[in-house]
């Protein structure tokens, strides 16, 4: 949410906290964009960017922040609807999709570590390419690892909100509380 974040700390602070970071990595082109950020600074210092200028393109980023919170609500309010479906459905299948995703989440894992175990263990020599080779299956695990996060935490909200208990809210809805002036959905 960098536009949520610069709508509430504005542009000049947040040109001096991007640059700082930019700076500190070692690329040219991460360098070219900190120090084209520094003399946007010292443009902003000096008033050549003036305070109006300044003004307009802070709330142009309110104005993308606030696009930016409604479309989240939105996604969050399709995704709510589904959840909501897919509990009053009466078919086994589509209630028990998200232990049915678990098992099948351990049981590759389980597998997959297992035969990386046997690689190493059966072909000591070429360990270290083994173990390049499965940083390549990092953004796949990413991608099931979060998945599987994402149903454990809306299977616990689920049983919270059949106790009736009320669920609290959650990081995005924290963000743009203050976008919605605390409206939710």
């Amino acid at each position: 949410m960098l536009s949520t974040l610069l709508a509430t700390v504005g542009l000049p602070a947040l040109t001096r906290l991007v640059s700082g970071g930019l700076s500190r990595i070692d690329n040219p082109i991460a360098k070219t964009a900190a120090k084209a950020l520094d003399d946007a600074g010292t443009a902003i210092g000096r008033n050549e960017i003036t305070p109006e200028q300044i003004a307009e393109a802070n709330a142009h980023v309110q104005e993308m922040a606030k696009l930016d919170a409604e479309r989240e609500t939105a996604i969050l309010t399709q995704i709510n609807a589904t959840m909501r479906a897919e509990v009053a459905s009466e078919d086994a299948y589509v209630r028990r999709w998200r232990p049915t995703f678990g098992y099948a989440v351990a049981l590759t894992w389980m597998v997959q570590m297992a035969g990386l175990t046997y690689a190493i263990v059966a072909t000591p020599a070429i360990a270290g390419e083994i173990l390049s080779a499965m940083t390549h299956l990092t953004a796949i695990w990413g991608v099931a690892l979060s998945v599987l996060g994402i149903n454990v935490a809306k299977r616990s909200q689920d049983k919270a909100t059949a106790k009736g208990d009320m669920p609290k809210p959650g990081l995005l809805e924290r963000l743009a509380a203050p976008l919605t002036g605390g409206r939710s959905g």
